[in-house]
Formats: structure tokens, sequence, C-alpha cells
């Protein structure tokens, strides 16, 4: 039997949060491997950040945002547990604190996840997708309502449940976060029919995908479709919505654009694709994304 095939997005998460994001974001797209990428709707540039990869024909998802500083996209007066002061929470670890004891209104977060779909959409972007920044829709009581939407609105769903790697060792405090991330998404009850999760990985990488490591993760890459998240930039920018974050954004658009990295994709007979090609066709024979 003909081995199944093994189909690729390659997502750029924050679009629209950073003027060097998204030119970076953008380069890799037209000069490198990736597919797709995710909008922050609130993020300063985010208006121009869609306009530009609708000229240049980048596949769109919504990156939900539930912390970072960012305004929410609902009236804040109408969401004021989500974003008090009106700005979202600086932190994902305060989202998740406040959310797990309470402080959160369900119907707020409700209506702010709808609110930044709608916001997408507005600014012009066909989306093919819903994931979730920090991936805080892994949360217990977060995750049936972002179910809801991607069911309501027909969207496949990031899903980062990739096992944990020896090679994770080297850095303990993302390989901890990264492990709980992937047991939330492991041992979270099966989705409701019709919505279609994605394994993704990149995850412990995040902000550290160099070429080495963008090559292995090819490697270990077995028959089904997945996504692989980056974060590519231009140069360090200073992103004052989270003044302490130092991602290695030019060192991920090296590796994203690094003809080393095409060739191997091509040598192992990778298809790189969309999210919106993959729920426009059939699935294949080994998948992995439910």
């Amino acid at each position: 039997m003909a081995r199944a095939p093994t189909r690729l997005i390659v997502n750029a998460d924050d679009l629209g949060l950073h003027p060097a994001l998204d030119t970076g974001i953008l380069r890799a797209h037209r000069e490198g491997i990736v597919t797709s990428a995710t909008v922050l709707v609130r993020g300063p540039s985010a208006e121009e950040a869609v306009t530009r990869a609708r000229a240049q024909g980048l596949a769109l998802g919504v990156h939900l945002a539930f912390c970072t500083r960012l305004p929410p996209a609902a009236p804040a007066s109408h969401v004021p547990t989500m974003a008090p002061g009106g700005l979202l929470r600086a932190s994902w670890a305060d989202f998740a604190k406040a959310w797990l004891t309470g402080q959160v209104r369900r119907e707020e977060l409700e209506l702010e996840l709808a609110s930044q779909l709608r916001r997408a959409r507005d600014l012009g972007a066909d989306v093919d997708h819903l994931d979730a920044h920090q991936h805080l829709h892994l949360l217990p009581g977060v995750r049936p309502l972002v179910e809801a939407l991607a069911l309501r609105e027909g969207l496949p769903l990031r899903w980062p449940d990739r096992l944990p790697r020896v090679s994770w060792l080297r850095a303990p405090g993302p390989a901890v976060k990264t492990s709980l991330l992937s047991l939330l998404a492991r041992t979270a009850p099966r989705p409701p029919p019709g919505v279609q999760r994605v394994s993704a990985g990149g995850i412990f990488e995040a902000g550290q995908l160099t070429e080495s490591a963008l090559l292995s993760l090819l490697e270990s890459l077995p028959p089904g479709d997945f996504e692989l998240g980056c974060h590519p930039g231009e140069g360090r920018p200073h992103v004052p919505e989270d003044p302490a974050w130092t991602y290695g954004w030019q060192s991920e658009l090296d590796a994203l654009t690094s003809p080393r990295v095409r060739a191997r994709l091509e040598q192992l007979g990778v298809e790189l694709t969309t999210y919106g090609a993959l729920a426009a066709a059939v699935p294949p024979a080994v998948a992995s994304a439910t």
C-alpha cells in the first residue's frame, strides 16, 4: 500500500503586532517556506499587515489573544473582566491565573473571541483557521468555547500535541511548558463532530527555531497533516506590548528562507500546504488531525 503523504502548514504567529515582525513574516512567505500566518487583530500594525498579506496571497488565520496588553476587540466596557483597565492582561500566566480562579466571566470571553474573529474579517482577512496566542485555548473551560467557535465557523484549530523529545532536556523551562501543553492537548476530550484539530509542532523551539532545529523537526515528521509554528521577524524589535520579549526573530527568518531547508523538504517529499487547502481536500489515509 502506498505511503500516505506528509502535508505541512508552516504558520507564522503574531502578524500585526509590530512592523518588523510583519515584514519578516511576509518575506518568509515570499522567499521561504511559510505558507500561513495568524493575525493579532488588535495589534498596532494589524490593518496594514492584513492588507499586505492579502496582496501577496498569504493565507491567514486568527491568533486569538487573551493577553499581551492589547486592547480588546469587543468594547472594553462589555468585557471588564477580560480587559481590566481597557487592556488584556500582561502575560499568559496572568490570564491563566485569573481564568482558573473565576475572575474572568465566561460570557465575556465568548464575546471577545467572536469579536476578534469578526474584526479579522472586517480587516479583509479570509480566515482559514484559529489558534491562540500562548496556546491558551487548551486551558480547562477555555477549550470548549474555542471549539464551539471553530464549529460554528467551520474553521480548523491548531492542536499542539507533539510528544516530548530527548532534545528538550537542554532547556528545562520551555520543556516543562511545552510538555504541559502537550498533556493538556492529549488528555482533552474528543472534539465535537465537525471540529478539525491539526497536530502542531515547533512549540518548544518557539523563538529559537534555527536552521538545525528546523531540519531536525522536518526529519521527524511522519505521514499525515501537521502544522509547524514559527516566529520570523526582521532584526531585534522592541515590542512595547511585551517589553521583556526577546525571541530570535531574525534567526528564525534566516532558517525559514534557507535553501538547505527548502531542498530537504523536497528530498523528504513533504508537501507544503495551508489550512484552507487541507479543509478542501480529502484527508490522507494516515492523519493526525483529530
